[in-house]
């Protein structure tokens, strides 16, 4: 790669931590920022999942919106939209202001994440040097999590406004290097039939209706029937945006995607991985801070082990990935996850941090070493034209995945608990039940990507319907 390309991929890798980081930064910070302004216990769990409402009910448009209208026109105004929103909640003075500003900057990253995928993907040519683009990229997003549990451990130490404002300068240095670094592309052409407006507004209902109701099984809330309201709502939306999209003559999504078995093999495989690697950090986490009593800070660093793959990634996984293909690294990685969290179901009361370490560490490698290649496998057999929509299709599986995980864990945690005397020791084998659901998820997983296999490692290179561009090679 050449200086210039590397430069760019700082660029582009500093979109995705900014965005791991923001979200881990505020974790850290919400008992905090709740204290500060007097939030109800409501409203601040709606100031974290607000993000992830606005992140997950728009990627897929996000996605289709860089292929359609310019991948560098979507990047440069969703960081412009990123920045302005992020200042808006360091200056919020109450808990909807919160809600709002965390909203809106889910949605950017929704546009922003694809699109700089998409550039990575049609940027640097295909075989080795985008592999490596790649897997740089994810492991710097998961990175920028793990580092950013500590960042914001420190920022909040200053004051919680703060890990609203670095961002804001994070995301300018980005803008203005994106404006010069970010190659210029030409102009797509406008659809020949005009735009699916029915379709991104019933894809956008539907995944907002859909997240909002995971989201409300997260919180454990009281109504349940607006729950199931919500849920059932967002899969009629759902059906109607495929009858749409199979009539549509020029369909947001063309149902024709998702002929491609690689590529939807990866965004489900991916789903399920997300899912478990945040269902078990958040029942850890909670293991942590409530039954062993430490501190977010405390929690912070311990769990900072994970975020080798931030290393591995780049250095190790390129390597195997030339050595043995993409899907049995995949394999490889479902298979050490699962290890992992295994490793973690008898937990004790009083287990010290080297016995958790072997299950922390381990995870950290393996998703070291699946995230990235299912991130190339869930984009290479696109072609050029659609780079944008297949980043789409990842994120958004990601995303449901990540909160679907969450919520299984929470709900049969609670499920758990609920028949439970509240003792210490109860509530341990509260956790170790909903330390299943992680398991059981890389489990799946681990079968889904064993399909894969059948390919040959040679044959893991991808085949473009169209050629990739080289601008930045």
């Amino acid at each position: 790669m050449s200086g210039r390309a590397w430069v760019l991929l700082l660029v582009l890798c500093g979109s995705i931590f900014l965005e791991g980081s923001d979200v881990a930064m505020l974790a850290v910070a919400i008992p905090t920022i709740r204290a500060d302004l007097g939030l109800t216990t409501g409203t601040a769990a709606w100031v974290m999942s607000g993000y992830v409402l606005g992140y997950a009910g728009f990627t897929l448009l996000g996605g289709r919106t860089a292929d359609l209208l310019g991948r560098r026109r979507t990047f440069l105004v969703s960081l412009g939209v990123f920045l302005v929103f992020s200042m808006l909640g360091g200056f919020a003075t109450g808990g909807w202001m919160l809600v709002v500003a965390r909203f809106v900057t889910g949605v950017a990253a929704a546009f922003m994440t694809p699109a700089a995928l998409s550039i990575i993907t049609t940027s640097y040519p295909e075989g080795p040097q985008r592999d490596k683009a790649l897997l740089v990229f994810a492991g710097v997003g998961a990175g920028g999590f793990s580092l950013g549990l500590i960042i914001g451990g420190l920022l909040t130490e200053l004051g919680w406004r703060w890990v609203f404002f670095a961002p804001v300068l994070v995301t300018c240095a980005l803008l203005l290097a994106a404006i010069k670094l970010v190659p210029a592309e030409t102009r797509p052409a406008p659809a020949r039939h005009g735009y699916d407006l029915a379709g991104a507004a019933s894809a956008a209902a539907a995944m907002l209706l859909l997240a909002y109701g995971i989201i409300r099984l997260e919180h454990g809330g009281d109504d349940l029937g607006q729950t199931l309201g919500a849920l059932a709502a967002g899969l009629v939306l759902l059906a109607a945006f495929i009858v749409i999209e199979r009539r549509a003559r020029s369909p947001l999504v063309p149902p024709r995607i998702f002929r491609k078995a690689a590529m939807v093999r990866a965004d489900v495989a991916a789903m399920l991985f997300l899912g478990a690697f945040f269902g078990f950090q958040f029942i850890v986490t909670l293991y942590l801070q409530e039954l062993r009593g430490w501190s977010s800070l405390q929690t912070a660093i311990a769990l900072i082990a994970m975020g080798c793959d931030a290393v591995l990634a780049p250095v190790l996984t390129p390597r195997l990935v030339r050595r043995y293909g993409n899907a049995r690294v995949i394999f490889g990685g479902f298979l050490l996850a699962v290890v992992a969290y295994g490793l973690f179901l008898p937990v004790g009361a009083t287990w010290p941090y080297l016995a958790m370490f072997p299950t922390l560490i381990t995870s950290g490698v393996a998703f070291a070493l699946a995230y990235g290649p299912l991130t190339i496998a869930a984009t290479g057999s696109v072609p050029e034209g659609e780079q944008g929509l297949a980043s789409g299709l990842l994120y958004t599986f990601t995303q449901f995945g990540g909160a679907v995980g969450i919520s299984a864990a929470t709900a049969v945690y609670g499920l758990a608990a609920a028949g439970a005397d509240g003792s210490p020791a109860a509530t341990l084998a509260a956790y170790r039940t909903a330390l299943v659901v992680p398991v059981a998820m890389v489990v799946v997983g681990a079968v889904i990507s064993a399909f894969g296999l059948r390919t040959a490692a040679p044959a893991d290179r991808r085949e473009h319907a169209e050629p990739a561009t080289r601008t930045a090679g």
